[in-house]
């Protein structure tokens, strides 16, 4: 076997570690033997019997003619979709990136025009420029742009004030210096 120049330092160690923990121990055994005979002669102490189990009831779910509890009925569910006052916001429609923040965190920094089309330009808290048009949703409270004027917007919001009661409210955003 060829020898490997760093393997006789780590040979040694170990082998001095072996003996030092070797010499630490106590060679007069008859202390604990004394204790392991007394502990073998000893009566075992009694067990207790295992407590009887009482017998579980068990229920069996028999769905057949029975509607899901987990799923609303035709009834309930067009109630929800359009609100208890006709009022409710139109589930199925994607969601504009600037819905994703309240309207006290958006500023209007500047109205564009062209061929009787006018825009908002509204940035976000990070920083981001995006232009809108009549039509368009922000805000968290389902907001629509109804009219945009050169110094502000106004839009109309749906507000759930109880589940399935939607009220409309109308809100502005003004020009910012």
């Amino acid at each position: 076997m060829p020898e490997r120049p760093g393997l006789l330092p780590i040979w040694t160690v170990l082998a001095a570690l072996s003996w030092l923990l070797t010499s630490c121990a106590d060679p007069d055994l008859a202390q604990l033997e004394t204790y392991a005979t007394r502990i073998k002669a000893r009566e075992p102490g009694p067990i207790e019997p295992v407590p009887e189990i009482p017998p579980v009831t068990t229920y069996v779910y028999d769905p057949d003619e029975r509607r899901d509890p987990f799923t609303m009925d035709d009834q309930s569910a067009e109630v929800a979709q359009q609100g208890l006052n006709g009022l409710a916001p139109d589930p199925t429609r994607r969601k504009e990136p600037l819905e994703a923040y309240s309207l006290d965190a958006l500023r209007m920094v500047g109205t564009l025009e062209q061929d009787q089309r006018r825009w908002a330009l509204i940035t976000t808290p990070d920083g981001r420029l995006h232009r809108v048009q009549v039509g368009n949703f922000l805000g968290r409270n389902n907001g629509e742009i109804v009219k945009i004027k050169p110094d502000q917007l106004e839009l109309t919001e749906l507000v759930e004030e109880q589940p399935g009661q939607w009220q409309q409210r109308q809100a502005s955003m003004a020009l910012k210096d």
